[in-house]
């Protein structure tokens, strides 16, 4: 992906340098968190808060950045800032003004207002301070230990995912989810959290299409890097990979399948009135 050279957001929060410290959580705001945030967990989502509430409070410690980390944050920054130029001027057109979200990036661990965020949860949006959280570190497990080709744009389809969500929550999409979730079975609750998944992934792919065509950034192989991300993170290969078999009544994200056929379907035609999941899967 051609970043260099191009506009930098101001939105983003680079806590890189001063990151370690870790907050006790209580169960309160997490219920939100795991129903949006939870992009590339593979696992129970019971354990993991069970690991976010034994968490204690210790200090922070500052680490000075290579030139490699604010390289990395400079391109980061250009491409929230892409994100940023498409979805004001797709809000615009609807008549709707687009409230940009912030980017925290971090080492190990951070605060959020959804709770305390750290490196095994994965990149996620936090809707109660319209955040997004990420470490960078993510992107080489994703490479080694889940298969993604990795590459600049899996980056910039994982911010594109996660800005999704904050789409989600100025359209009210998050919020009427949410409520439909505390009143169907946990069967029904995973399919609805699949749909709001997949309907990032279809945002995130609607994103790459405005942003081709507004700044002309995209190399060969750009595309495939995305998709092999998305693929990377389907519940089936991440079930397969944790539990050697694959169980779809707990799918929560989609499978590999799923996930890149509903970014493809959002970089093919650019129309977010094609990426109503909801109707689609249920």
């Amino acid at each position: 992906m051609k970043w260099q050279g191009r506009r930098g957001s101001d939105n983003v929060e680079d806590r890189r340098g001063f990151s370690g410290g870790t907050v006790a959580v209580g169960g309160g705001v997490i219920g939100v968190v795991f129903l949006l945030v939870q992009l590339f967990l593979g696992g129970d989502s019971a354990e993991v808060l069970d690991q976010l509430q034994q968490q204690t409070q210790q200090p922070s410690t500052e680490q000075p950045l290579s030139a490699a980390d604010k390289e990395m944050g400079e391109m980061v920054s250009v491409m929230l800032a892409d994100n940023e130029d498409v979805w004001k001027k797709i809000f615009e057109e609807n008549g709707k003004v687009y409230v940009e979200p912030k980017l925290v990036l971090f080492r190990t661990s951070t605060e959020s207002a959804c709770g305390n965020a750290t490196s095994s949860i994965g990149p996620f949006y936090c809707p109660a301070d319209q955040k997004v959280y990420m470490d960078l570190d993510f992107f080489d497990e994703l490479k080694n230990k889940y298969g993604a080709e990795g590459g600049d744009f899996a980056i910039a389809y994982v911010i594109a995912h996660e800005v999704g969500h904050h789409v989600q929550n100025l359209l009210g999409t998050s919020e009427k989810i949410y409520n439909e979730r505390q009143r169907v079975s946990e069967v029904e609750s995973n399919k609805l959290s699949v749909a709001l998944e997949l309907q990032a992934d279809f945002y995130a792919g609607v994103w790459a299409h405005y942003n081709q065509q507004m700044n002309n950034v995209l190399e060969a192989g750009d595309i495939e890097e995305a998709l092999s991300a998305a693929s990377a993170v389907g519940d089936d290969h991440l079930q397969k990979l944790a539990r050697g078999y694959v169980q779809p009544d707990g799918f929560t994200h989609g499978s590999s399948e799923q996930r890149v056929y509903w970014f493809k379907r959002g970089f093919e035609t650019g129309d977010i009135s094609k990426g109503n999941t909801f109707k689609e899967i249920l």
